[in-house]
């Protein structure tokens, strides 16, 4: 039976350390987005369209989630006035998603309770192990990219 290399190991170990984070963050999220009404997920799409109006597909790619489960976000936070929907000059089909004045108004209020959450927790530990912890996962998100365009 094949093993792990030394690497091998401490990869998985890495994916399983992030697995368990993410959903420590998606809770953390929920709970920093709920006061204004808002989920982690929808939080995270009305982010990606503060900055420019942008169709659903493009806004999953972002945020890697899938066109379907943005299209189901979107729709509920259009439902609800976060945003609205706008032609496209590029695109017959695929609408551009922009924020409403609401919308916007609820993410600023979600990201000023996250940027004192973040300082708060960030004061825990150095910049300089977080800088590090940064430029790690960059370079296995690019090792994933690489994996994923080579085995497409």
């Amino acid at each position: 039976m094949a093993k792990y290399t030394t690497a091998g190991s401490a990869f998985t170990d890495l994916v399983l350390e992030i697995f368990q984070n993410n959903g420590l963050l998606l809770a953390a999220g929920d709970r920093l987005a709920a006061p204004s009404g808002l989920t982690s997920a929808r939080w995270q799409v009305l982010g990606v369209v503060d900055h420019e109006p942008a169709p659903v597909a493009n806004v999953a790619r972002s945020i890697g989630l899938t066109r379907q489960s943005v299209q189901q976000t979107a729709d509920a936070l259009e439902a609800e006035g976060f945003i609205e929907y706008e032609e496209n000059p590029h695109h017959r089909r695929a609408k551009l998603m922009r924020l409403t004045p609401k919308g916007r108004e609820r993410l600023r209020e979600v990201e000023a309770r996250q940027l004192a959450w973040a300082n708060k927790l960030g004061g825990k530990l150095t910049a300089a192990s977080l800088k590090t912890v940064v430029g790690t996962l960059r370079e296995v998100r690019e090792a994933l990219e690489q994996d994923a365009s080579t085995n497409a």
